[in-house]
């Protein structure tokens, strides 16, 4: 008889999860059956439970979930090491990418693999439920980017390697963040304070972070932030802009980057720009939600807007190696919650991690599922 693992299903927005069993597979040859330590209730995965797009409604009938890292449970057959020619085994902790590039387009073959329109297509389908973070198992599947996780981080520091610290490593690579640049970070949440330690280490001379809940803005002078801006005590944009024009000699900032997913905070991030800067976008992953901006601004600023999602397959292994130099430097164990929930409270975790309930933000870290 076959081996029982649990998932979490979605029900889709506005009806959580159920727990369901199905047959654990064994893995293809060229595919790696993970057991899963941690997963992470990501921002984007909040996004999904809350419905802001009713294109999420897609995601109703599939295992939940994509922030997570694991064991190898099993190895397929033509499968020995991983994606840096390391000696791979069962039991070894690996990392790696949810997200799979076709290698058979127009954007893979410039070396463009998260721009790759074809990148998400066997993660909402394939033959394994096993496709999510909240399960008890996950289904590598053939093409994929796996790493070692070196033995000196914690399941807790890497949980949110394959998302929250790859994608801003990447955004910020992608915006052009240079040494001496000044960086503005709209929000405070786990990209916005990943934010703040990454650009610190590529060179920023400040980094400037905006939010409304103190502890989330303490926490990013924890991981590098020089200024903080509160919203509770700047509470217009006209106020907020003029402060980073204070910090930056009047000229704005070299990069603005919008890490909390809301359109409203576009127009100001925009203004708070230097002539010749880069907005970054990678929070508002909303399909429908718009904002009224003037687009003269950024012709007669010379300014650019980079969209970014997820990330190219070398950010990987360069975060790893990130976490393993800071890690006495910045306390990346914080952005996980101290309260872990087991698979069978997946709802209760999502409940607590909501930070639009009421319209207050006020969670500082990230809720993790323990399958």
């Amino acid at each position: 008889m076959a081996e029982k693992g649990k998932a979490a299903v979605f029900q889709g927005p506005g009806k959580g999860y159920e727990i369901q069993e199905f047959d654990v597979p064994d893995p293809e040859p060229d595919a790696i059956l993970i057991k899963i330590s941690l997963g992470g209730v990501c921002g984007s995965d909040l996004h999904f439970w809350r419905g802001d797009s009713a294109a999420f409604a897609v995601m109703a009938g599939r295992v939940g979930g994509h922030e997570m890292t694991g064991r190898v449970a099993k190895l397929g057959a033509n499968i020995s090491t991983d994606s840096l020619g390391q000696p791979l085994n069962e039991g070894d902790r690996v990392c790696y990418a949810y997200f799979y590039a076709c290698n058979r387009c127009y954007q893979c073959n410039k070396g463009e693999f998260a721009a790759c329109p074809n990148k998400l297509a066997r993660m909402m389908g394939g033959s394994s439920p096993f496709n999510g973070a909240y399960a008890e198992y996950y289904d590598l599947q053939p093409g994929h980017w796996v790493f070692k996780v070196p033995d000196e981080l914690s399941d807790e520091m890497v949980a949110s390697v394959n998302c929250a610290l790859s994608q801003v490593m990447f955004g910020l690579h992608e915006a052009g963040l240079r040494m001496g640049d000044t960086l503005v970070v709209q929000g405070a949440g786990g990209l916005g304070t990943n934010a703040c330690a990454v650009a610190k280490e590529m060179g920023a001379s400040q980094v400037i972070i905006i939010d409304g809940v103190p502890g989330r803005l303490e926490l990013a002078k924890q991981f590098g932030a020089d200024h903080t801006i509160d919203l509770n005590e700047l509470a217009t944009p006209e106020e907020r802009v003029q402060r980073v024009m204070e910090l930056t000699d009047g000229r704005g900032a070299d990069v603005v980057g919008e890490f909390v997913g809301l359109p409203a905070v576009v127009p100001e991030g925009l203004q708070m720009m230097r002539g010749g800067g880069t907005y970054l976008e990678i929070g508002n992953i909303s399909m429908g939600q718009t904002v009224e901006i003037d687009p003269s601004s950024l012709v007669w600023g010379s300014k650019r807007i980079v969209g970014v999602v997820m990330y190219d397959p070398w950010v990987i292994p360069q975060a790893l190696d990130f976490l393993v130099r800071t890690r006495d430097k910045y306390p990346h164990e914080e952005v996980v919650s101290h309260d872990k929930y087991p698979l069978a409270d997946i709802n209760k975790a999502f409940e607590d991690a909501e930070w639009q309930r009421d319209g207050d933000a006020t969670k500082v870290r990230r809720a993790v599922i323990v399958p």
